[in-house]
């Protein structure tokens, strides 16, 4: 093999390595960020709290993610007085899914024509 072609070999492993590490880096960091919020959680929820969380968890690792991003943000902004219990999470659950299934909600309007004779079927 020729110095050319044994340098190329090599930079393309070296770029492969750097890639491999750069992708454990991205693990590291989500780990680092996944104890970050675990942290903030168990200082924001009563431990029965935090088993709830965990059991939505399980089931709906969204919405787990989107009740903990909530809670984080209204410790962050002051609103929380106390420690969340099981019974203020439940609750906060259900506003959410109130919000929700506003926010869902589609009506339709059918247009009427003026010369519909599907309407006189009816009148008897």
């Amino acid at each position: 093999m020729d110095d050319d072609e044994l340098s190329k070999i090599r930079a393309a492993r070296l770029q492969e390595l750097q890639a491999q590490q750069g992708r454990g880096g991205g693990d590291e960091k989500q780990q680092q960020e996944e104890a970050a919020r675990k942290s903030a959680i168990s200082q924001i929820c009563t431990p029965e709290a935090v088993d709830r969380l965990g059991r939505i968890a399980m089931v709906k690792e969204e919405r787990a993610r989107a009740l903990e991003a909530r809670l984080v943000m209204l410790a962050q902004t002051g609103q929380l007085r106390q420690r969340v219990t099981e019974e203020d999470l439940i609750k906060l659950i259900g506003m959410i899914d109130e919000q929700k299934k506003d926010e869902g909600k589609i009506t339709f309007q059918r247009r009427k024509v003026a010369l519909d004779d599907d309407d006189d079927d009816f009148d008897l």
